[in-house]
């Protein structure tokens, strides 16, 4: 079965010219990060640069079931991340830069995919970057522009019709060369492969990942005007029009974060988060 979709890009429209690409994806190797029945996740090199590899071999249709049962989207292949990708190339927002994608098969349970982008390097995680916030006071300007960034990105995304479903912190990437400054920054949106494309974002989507980003951002000691700072950039109209005509929401946000962080700690004291 030949794939239906295919993109390669160098290095990877060299090194496999003439190969079922399917064949050749899982003959890389690396340090591997996820293996599963049906994924698998690793990081390798090709010529000295680093690449990081996701193979989707299909999740059966049981898994599908009790992901519908749950009321929950299944994650069927890399099909979803290659399209997010694309949606937010063409918005402006800086993202994974994909090297190699294919997908065959029309059994959602048995189609299998890959993707293939750059490391990104050298970055580091905002949520790593903000560790130390809360007891070491951060350059303000540069506090500002960040969470101008993160506000500006999350608006451009959700216009886009873009939703990401793991809207967290650690998922955008800090680039260190050149050093970050308030005047000169650049955070790339990762770890799309949950991501949702439509025509528009619907509002219950958005709020989701609003909420996931409030959550992620809880231990940071943010002070109420860095809250108000990103609803601005978010929202793009002055503080008091936010303030009064999103105050349902803000609400809401404020209550599904605790929501999630009461159900971290749950996980945390049953041992279920490492």
């Amino acid at each position: 079965m030949s794939p239906t979709e295919t993109f390669l890009a160098e290095p990877f429209r060299t090194l496999w010219a003439g190969q079922d690409p399917f064949v050749a994806v899982e003959a890389l190797r690396g340090e591997v990060f996820r293996e599963l029945a049906g994924r698998r996740t690793l990081r390798t090199e090709v010529d000295g640069r680093g690449y990081f590899v996701k193979i989707h071999r299909g999740v059966g249709w049981s898994e599908i079931v009790k992901n519908l049962v749950s009321l929950h989207r299944p994650v069927l292949g890399a099909g979803d991340e290659w399209r997010a990708v694309q949606r937010l190339h063409a918005a402006g927002i800086d993202t994974l830069r994909v090297v190699a994608y294919a997908q065959r098969g029309d059994d959602p349970a048995r189609r299998a995919s890959f993707i293939v982008s750059e490391e990104l390097a050298p970055t580091i995680s905002l949520e790593d970057y903000c560790a130390e916030w809360p007891r070491q006071t951060p350059d303000l300007r540069l506090k500002r522009a960040l969470i101008r960034g993160v506000g500006e990105i999350a608006s451009r995304m959700h216009q886009a019709g873009v939703n990401h479903r793991d809207f967290y912190l650690c998922h955008f990437l800090l680039h260190l060369d050149p050093p970050p400054t308030p005047e000169r920054l650049r955070l790339s949106l990762i770890d799309l492969h949950r991501a949702q494309v439509r025509p528009h974002t619907p509002q219950r989507w958005r709020d989701k990942d609003l909420a996931a980003l409030y959550f992620s951002v809880l231990g940071l000691g943010l002070s109420r005007s860095d809250y108000c700072r990103f609803l601005v950039a978010y929202f793009a109209r002055p503080l008091r029009q936010v303030l009064r005509d999103e105050a349902r929401l803000i609400a809401h946000l404020r209550r599904e974060a605790q929501r999630l962080q009461a159900r971290f700690v749950r996980k945390v004291a049953r041992g279920e988060m490492t």
